[in-house]
């Protein structure tokens, strides 16, 4: 039996990934990229650097909790940048990484199309809602 390297076996890996699996890690990070807040942050920031009180101000209905926790897991994921500038008060900025405006293509994308198509939503909802009155 040949052995492999490191980066065989991470080549391996990467083609065996199967986002249907659980366990799987690219599952894992779908999970955390269909959170609607980790959507409109990355789209925010699409637009270009903003501080935390301007993403605040923009995602309207954000928990100051829940920003944060999001700022941090796309930090953490290597989607965004954060730069602390020394000064009074301290100046934070956020920005996409080059893999954030990657993400922002697609999940922009996503979010132009529920604007466009929201009122298609709501029709098929009242239809729907409208057969499942009758039959009952």
């Amino acid at each position: 039996m040949a052995t492999m390297t490191a980066a065989q076996r991470r080549e391996q890996a990467r083609i065996e990934y199967d986002a249907f699996i659980k366990g799987c890690p690219t599952n894992q990070l779908l999970d955390r990229l269909s959170d609607k807040w980790v959507s409109l942050v990355v789209s925010a920031l699409a637009g270009g650097t903003m501080r935390y009180s301007d993403l605040s101000r923009k995602i309207a209905g954000v928990s100051p909790k829940m920003l944060t926790q999001t700022l941090r897991s796309l930090e953490r994921d290597g989607i965004l940048a954060r730069t602390v500038t020394p000064s009074v008060p301290v100046r934070v900025d956020y920005e996409l990484t080059p893999l954030g405006h990657s993400l922002a293509l697609l999940l922009t994308a996503v979010k132009d199309w529920a604007e466009t198509h929201i009122d298609e939503v709501h029709d098929a909802r009242e239809r729907y809602d409208t057969q499942d009155e009758q039959v009952a």
